[in-house]
Formats: C-alpha cells, structure tokens, sequence
C-alpha cells in the first residue's frame, strides 16, 4: 500500500494543512495523527485451529493543546468533511486562549526496526501448519500434557504526524508475537506453565524450529515444576527475584510513578521527590526506547519525539520523569519521547517503553546463597498497583523456597505484598547479570493498551510481606 497517509484523504495536502493551520491558531501545541494498521492473530488450542482473526483499521486523531486544557476528535474517514467537523469540535479548547505553538520536536537519524510487513510472510498456511507442530510436539514430549494453547500474532502500523508549523514525521512500525501454554495433569491436580517471544521484526528466528521447541520445552518445563509444589508459606521473609520478566513488578510498582501526568497532579507516591534518596544504593532504572527491534522500542513516539535513554533513579536519587510534550511544558521539563496512543482514537499521554533496572555486582549465585530463609521469585502473572499509595500485589507463576541459601521446593500461590517506594529501600544486593523479558509485556494505562519492555537483574529484597496458602 501507500505508506504516504495524507494521500489517502480525498483532498490534496495543501487543504488538509490549511485545517491544521487554523485548528492550532493559538494553540499551545498540537498535531493531526493519522495511522494506517493492519493486524492478524492466530490461535490453537486443544488440538485444532480455534480462533483467526485479520484487521485493517485507518483514520486520524486531531489534537490541540491549551494550558492543562485538550480538544481532541477523531475519525475512521479520511475525509476533508470529517476533519473539519473534527476541527469543529477540537477548536472549543482555544476559543478566548491564546498561546505560542511550541517548537517541533529535535530530529535524528535513528531507525530502529525495519518496514517490512510480518503478516505476509510466512504463508497463513505455514502459520497454521507451525502451530499444529507446537501441539503436537509438546503432547509427544510428556504423557502429563493435556492441553497446548498456542497462538501466533502480527501487526504493521503506519504513521504519519503533522504539525501547523510544517514539520511532518512518519514512522512504520512491525509488531509479532509467539505465545505457548501448556497445562499438565495428573490426577485431579493440573498446573500450566507459559513462554512467549516477540519484537519489533519480522517472525524470522522466533520459528525457527530450534527456538520455537525452546519456547514450548520452557512453558512445559514451567507447568512440570507447578505440578510438584507445594503450597507457599505467608509472613515476612527475605525475597530473592530472578533476572528478566520480574522486572514487571519494577515496572508497575515504580514506573507508573514516575509518568509525568501522575507527578504534575499529585497523584504519584513520587510526586515532589525529585532528587530525593527513594530507593536503596545501587539502584539505577532506565527506561529506554532506543534498543533496537525491541516490543517496547519506538524511533519517535506519537507526538513525533525520537524515543530517549531516560534515566530515572540514578544510585537510588530520583533524577527524572517521562513526559509527553505537554506534561513536559506544564513541568517546565524537556520532552522524553515517551507520549504514547494506543490509535489514532485515542489521545498521548506519558507511557513507558522498556523499563529496567541496571546491573549491580554480585553473582546470582552469591544472592541466594546469602538467604537462610526465603522465597526466590523466578516468574510473575497479573499484578495490581495503586499508583497515588504505592502499594501493589503480585503473584508469582514460579517461585521456590530459599533454605540455607540453597533453591528448595517450588511453592505455588505466592503473593508479593508491598509498597513501591518502601520496596526500592528494601533491595540489599543486586546482580551483574541484567535482562530484558523476551518480548511479551503489555501496558494498560487510562483504558489504552501500549507493548512495553521490562528488565532487572537478579535481587534480592529484604524483610518482604509474602501472602500465600500456608499457615
């Protein structure tokens, strides 16, 4: 298709941009977001082709900017008639305003992902053909297995971000995913265990058969090791997280504090913090929108500003916030690239891209080893946090007792309890060996859906509230 947007309206761009012009006129900021996306998932479960779905969506979303005030319309039709009723509307939030447009976001010449469409290729055929492969691998591999859900997903997005002052950004954005569930039995008891990988590229090394079998040997190995334990002990102990996907907890209980919006409100338990000492020593966390073909990696974000290295906690001192434009303006800060959209319906706001925790200097080895008793957190499931408090609750999807610095029984129904702020405070050591999750993370933020990345290193916590099924 044509990746030139603005050519899809039925009018030149000269009318276009003439809406824009006066849509804007005295605005603080402001831009016309329009997006082309196509996506397909494909889903198997219990031995057959359960679900398959293929979307094309396209439209725009008009914006103006006035004070902490936002006019925001938008529509499906990529009309001349239905961005003037939407300038109609939009225009309300600058009748009797008058302010100065702000300057077009700094450009660079970094491109992080490729444009390359992952839906065409490979075939729907051999999508489906792969998937049958996974089930039937996985229920060869062990007699416990009695259920392989697998599903395989692609997106391709299109942007295109013009501003009243000239400046026009675009961007195209790939998005696939690889999913593996497995639930494993034996008699009355079943437990399941789960992997999924998944970037900004196209499908390429996540099936090939080498990885594809990794994948599906680690959710079997996860579900295995559900099945032989036992319930998890509750009360205060020592917490040891493995390197990786836990990083959700840190992206939860911490990130979501430090978006711009919560902090200009007062509603972050961060708020007025800044250059304060809100975690221990040691703790450095970025979130970083520059790593190449990542989930959570973007060359600009949906305001046109090119994704940064923000460093948020720099040895445990609060040094920075991510901000959309105009959060940044009303802080008088400096833009992060972090203003985010789920689609053209739905306005940017400060959101996360990968959120992670910098390596420290002792051996995952040498963590563990320092806990006489404890719980040592390999996975996470669903979590909960309640930003303006900092309190959160995870539950753990592997986690095994810690006894006399050795790895013991794994536990099922473990609970981390705690608060972010107080949580930060609570890490004593923290490990060299630092990692991104393998591509999976979804971010729900004011009823919009965002792919995001996480990360940690190995840590261990101190005196932590465990919930769980023992007495």
């Amino acid at each position: 298709m044509n990746t030139d947007l603005i050519k899809l309206f039925d009018s030149d761009e000269a009318a276009v941009r003439e809406v824009l012009a006066q849509t804007l006129s005295g605005a603080d900021d402001g831009e016309l977001f329009i997006e082309h996306s196509q996506s397909e998932t494909l889903s198997f479960d219990n031995g057959r082709l359960k679900g398959g779905s293929f979307n094309t969506d396209q439209g725009f979303g008009l914006r103006a900017v006035a004070g902490e005030a936002v006019g925001y319309a938008h529509a499906g039709d990529l009309s001349l008639s239905a961005l003037k009723r939407a300038a109609d509307a939009v225009r309300a939030v600058t009748r009797g305003y008058s302010g100065t447009y702000a300057a077009a976001p700094q450009r660079t010449n970094k491109k992080l992902y490729g444009d390359e469409n992952p839906i065409g290729e490979p075939s729907f055929e051999a999508k489906v053909s792969l998937l049958q492969e996974i089930d039937a691998y996985l229920r060869a591999k062990d007699p416990k297995v009695r259920q392989v859900t697998a599903s395989i997903a692609a997106s391709w997005q299109v942007v295109d971000i013009l501003r009243a002052d000239g400046e026009r950004m675009h961007d195209i954005r790939p998005m696939t995913r690889l999913n593996i569930s497995v639930v494993v039995g034996e008699g009355d008891r079943q437990e399941s265990g789960s992997h999924g990988v998944g970037g900004r590229r196209g499908f390429g090394d996540f099936v090939a058969t080498d990885n594809w079998q990794r994948g599906a040997d680690e959710a079997l190995r996860q579900a295995l090791v559900n099945l032989t334990a036992i319930d998890a002990p509750a009360g205060t102990m020592d917490v040891v997280l493995s390197s990786g996907w836990p990083g959700v907890m840190l992206h939860e209980a911490v990130g979501h504090g430090l978006e711009g919006d919560f902090n200009r409100k007062k509603t972050s338990a961060f708020a007025g913090l800044m250059g304060s000492q809100v975690a221990a020593k040691g703790v450095t966390v970025v979130d970083d929108g520059t790593i190449e073909a990542r989930r959570g990696s973007l060359t600009i974000d949906d305001e046109g500003t090119p994704s940064g290295y923000n460093v948020l906690i720099d040895d445990g001192k609060l040094v920075g916030y991510m901000q959309d434009r105009q959060n940044a303006r009303l802080m008088g800060m400096q833009p992060t690239g972090n203003g985010r959209r789920e689609s053209y319906a739905h306005v940017p706001m400060p959101r996360m891209t990968n959120t992670y925790m910098l390596s420290g200097d002792k051996t995952p080895e040498e963590i563990i080893a320092s806990v006489k008793k404890g719980i040592y957190a390999v996975s996470f499931g669903g979590g909960q946090v309640d930003i303006t408090s900092g309190k959160f609750v995870f539950g753990c999807t592997e986690a095994y007792l810690i006894d006399n610095g050795r790895i013991g029984a794994p536990v099922k129904g473990a609970m981390l309890i705690g608060n972010g702020p107080d949580a930060m405070q609570r890490i004593t050591m923290i490990g060299n060996d630092m990692k991104l999750d393998t591509g999976m993370g979804n971010c729900g933020k004011g009823g919009q859906w965002v792919p995001v990345g996480v990360g940690q290193p190995h840590l261990r916590m101190n005196e932590m509230t465990v919930g769980g099924t023992q007495a």
